[in-house]
């Protein structure tokens, strides 16, 4: 790919990873900075898709799918394992198949374990933070995971049933997306729906159970997460949706314990924040942490 064939508009393809046919999208000239966007349940990179192009005017940005997730393939005879070990050990290889020797890393929901394991195993790399709703505190978790936290407690087939049957569906994925937002017509419904289409899959729904169920084990590394932001303190922007039931405000206003330097933001909006505040989330990338994205 040649430096011109990079743009602000977004170009979509497929990388192999791991093992695994990983479909991302792209934006922005080829030499220049890099942020990472990585996102979570139950979307995929299409969730960056009014971002990027907003960013790409400055930074070249990507945005993977993660296994289990919007349009990456993973063939059957791989014998993919879904925990967040994993799934980083992917995006740690997409970002090498890539050859991404410096980044910035945009993370949000699921993407936080998974880009923060990137981190510290590549803590040389990192230049910048984004946590959107991107968890790395026990206050941060709200009273919405009380039926997972259940699951976590005791895993049996009646309590995976609860969160199969009150969570993956189109209703589930719908108030996610609509919940605490003052004008939900203001969401595309392209979003949800596309989120609950691709859920439908054979054998998907099995693997966002698994991750649920592994999710128990991010809340063990939150201690490493926080040392590294202690660590390095890089110039860290935490945005958040101050309506979301799974990231609660605690969640943010806690980075600010072990990076003095955290610039903290609570929008009025839910979940999916860039629904509904992409501009002003892009405005305040640019300001808050651009000059640090090298």
């Amino acid at each position: 790919m040649t430096t011109s064939a990079l743009t602000n508009s977004v170009i979509t393809q497929y990388v192999e990873a791991d093992g695994v046919k990983v479909f991302y999208r792209e934006a922005g000239d080829i030499n220049a900075p890099v942020i990472l966007l990585v996102h979570g349940f139950p979307s995929s990179s299409h969730q960056y898709r009014q971002l990027i192009p907003l960013l790409a005017k400055h930074y070249r940005v990507i945005a993977p799918d993660l296994p289990g997730f919007g349009f990456t393939e993973v063939p059957e005879a791989r014998e993919y394992v879904y925990n967040f070990d994993t799934l980083a050990k992917t995006l740690g290889d997409f970002v090498d198949a890539l050859n991404l020797k410096r980044y910035a890393l945009y993370f949000f929901d699921y993407g936080a374990p998974t880009s923060l394991r990137l981190a510290l195993a590549h803590p040389e790399r990192v230049t910048a933070l984004v946590s959107q709703n991107g968890n790395a505190y026990l206050e941060g978790l709200g009273d919405a995971w009380a039926p997972i936290r259940a699951y976590w407690a005791d895993p049996t087939a009646e309590n995976r049933k609860v969160i199969h049957d009150n969570v993956l569906n189109l209703e589930g994925t719908r108030w996610q997306y609509l919940h605490g937002v003052s004008n939900p017509d203001v969401v595309a419904p392209e979003s949800y729906l596309l989120d609950d289409l691709l859920m439908q899959r054979p054998g998907n729904k099995e693997i966002q159970l698994d991750l649920f169920l592994d999710y128990a084990n991010n809340l063990k590394l939150y201690p490493a997460f926080q040392k590294f932001f202690r660590d390095t303190k890089l110039p860290t922007l935490v945005i958040w949706g101050k309506h979301d039931p799974f990231f609660i405000p605690p969640g943010a206003e806690a980075f600010a314990t072990d990076n003095p330097n955290a610039v903290i933001e609570l929008l009025d909006t839910g979940h999916f924040a860039l629904e509904t505040h992409v501009d002003y989330i892009a405005q305040r990338i640019i300001k808050v942490v651009g000059n640090a994205i090298v």
